[in-house]
């Protein structure tokens, strides 16, 4: 296959010509930028460029270090890749170690740079995929050569997987693999992947938020009906304004708070970092006190419901008949029924539900063997941080592996600047990560394959 250049490549907004800093570039980070250099863009609902080209890509190089992979296509153009690695002690439990080739949509005009023609600048990879994560298939990739290039085994049997259509659910990915091809997983009962081991500034403390567990996910569609007619009617039956009631509804609906075992330890350990009083302060205020890593863990102290698509109407002067919205919510592991409840009470009885894709939350606990190497891989290569769980607000192939008694865990190590808000990035503008960071990502993921 072709790997594109940097002349082709560099075909959007504000595309310089190649420099100094791409001289010399750390394995990771070219294969990284490869790899967003092809457009794997997941729009959702079946709906997708397809991963074949990445795939594909992967897999030459899983061939290049020995070996063996296998290509599953669930769809034509919906592409995974799966290797396994023979370990030292093949009594013990195999670990899947895996990744997604998609990503979620990005308009070139809205960022700093081509978000699909991997450029560096000022020591940073940019493009859709160096956050979400692009940046942890090389770091898989890289570990795992480093490992077999030198002769050597991991301490268990891998097994190496890039998985499809994760940023849709992974219908036609990981849950197709789970469904059709479990035996590629034998063996297997624990699972490290994305979301999880990057750091943070807490009160100028570097700290690492190893992912423990996740929120549930629930997407849901909401259907208005009237009355078509023409737009300079009175028209009491108006399919867009009661969407936009519910619309309004639910986006604007506080949900309690709500704390489990992970957020509990969370918070107070923030709190620990933060000398407060967690109890005086409130969850709330501990977390928003917690800089750049609120973002995403304010999210895990309760449901949300985020309205993230509207559709409706085909003229400026035709009432429409139907409208109809998307909402992306995320309650707490168990809560799905009692949030799916509230919120027919919420939107009311003029507007319907269609559930369009549903799956489990997760939470493991902070302990245990590969906690510990996890968190020893870590501390090795970076003495003077704190280690500390944390629940995502989002989700990862980790719910399909859970199916067959996989414990997953999020592990994509980046020692990150301490003014860089890494978590804004995922599905954000300008995704970027450090050279550097990758060279430790790379690093630690060696050790713990090595040792583990």
């Amino acid at each position: 296959m072709t790997i594109p250049n940097e002349k082709s490549a560099a075909s959007g907004p504000a595309s310089h010509p190649a420099s100094p800093e791409t001289q010399n570039l750390d394995e990771t980070a070219r294969i990284a930028r490869d790899l967003i250099r092809m457009d794997t863009t997941n729009w959702g609902e079946g709906r997708a460029e397809g991963e074949t080209e990445a795939a594909e890509y992967v897999n030459a190089h899983l061939e290049s270090i020995g070996l063996k992979p296998s290509i599953y296509e669930s769809q034509p153009g919906r592409t995974s890749v799966v290797a396994r690695i023979p370990g030292r002690d093949r009594s013990k439990p195999a670990l899947v170690v895996h990744g997604h080739l998609d990503v979620v949509p990005a308009d070139p005009a809205d960022w700093t740079f081509d978000p699909f023609a991997g450029e560096i600048h000022d020591g940073l990879l940019w493009g859709r995929g160096a956050v979400d994560m692009k940046n942890m298939d090389a770091m898989i990739l890289t570990a795992v050569g480093d490992i077999l290039r030198a002769g050597e085994s991991p301490e268990r049997d891998l097994v190496i997987a890039f998985f499809a259509d994760e940023e849709d659910g992974g219908l036609f990915g990981s849950h197709f693999m789970v469904d059709e091809h479990p035996d590629v997983f034998e063996g297997a009962t624990e699972a490290i992947s994305e979301v999880g081991g990057y750091s943070v500034d807490i009160a100028g403390r570097r700290a690492y938020l190893l992912q423990t567990g996740e929120k549930s996910l629930v997407w849901i569609r909401l259907v208005a009906r009237g009355r078509a007619a023409h737009g300079s009617r009175m028209v009491a039956d108006n399919a867009v304004t009661k969407l936009a009631e519910a619309v309004v509804a639910i986006g604007r609906h506080e949900w309690p708070l709500r704390l489990t075992d992970t957020t509990t330890q969370l918070v107070g350990e923030l709190a620990r970092l933060l000398d407060v009083d967690p109890v005086a302060l409130g969850p709330d205020e501990v977390v928003l006190r917690s800089g750049t890593a609120s973002g995403f863990i304010r999210a895990t102290l309760r449901t949300t419901s985020n309205p993230t698509l509207l559709k409706a109407g085909y003229k400026h002067n035709v009432v429409p008949e139907r409208a109809e919205a998307l909402v992306d919510i995320r309650t707490l592991a168990g809560e799905e029924d009692d949030v799916l409840a509230q919120v027919r009470e919420i939107v009311g009885d003029d507007v319907d539900i269609e559930i369009v894709h549903r799956d489990i939350g997760l939470e493991a606990p902070f302990a245990g063997p590969l906690v510990d190497a996890m968190t020893g891989a870590l501390l090795q290569h970076d003495a003077d941080a704190t280690v500390l769980p944390y629940l995502l607000s989002g989700g990862t192939d980790n719910k399909a592996l859970s199916r067959l008694g996989i414990t997953g865990y999020g592990f994509a190590p980046l020692k990150l600047p301490a003014d860089m808000d890494f978590p804004a990035m995922f599905h954000g503008v300008d995704e970027r990560v450090p050279l550097d960071s990758l060279v430790f990502g790379r690093t630690v993921l060696r050790h713990l394959l090595s040792t583990y």
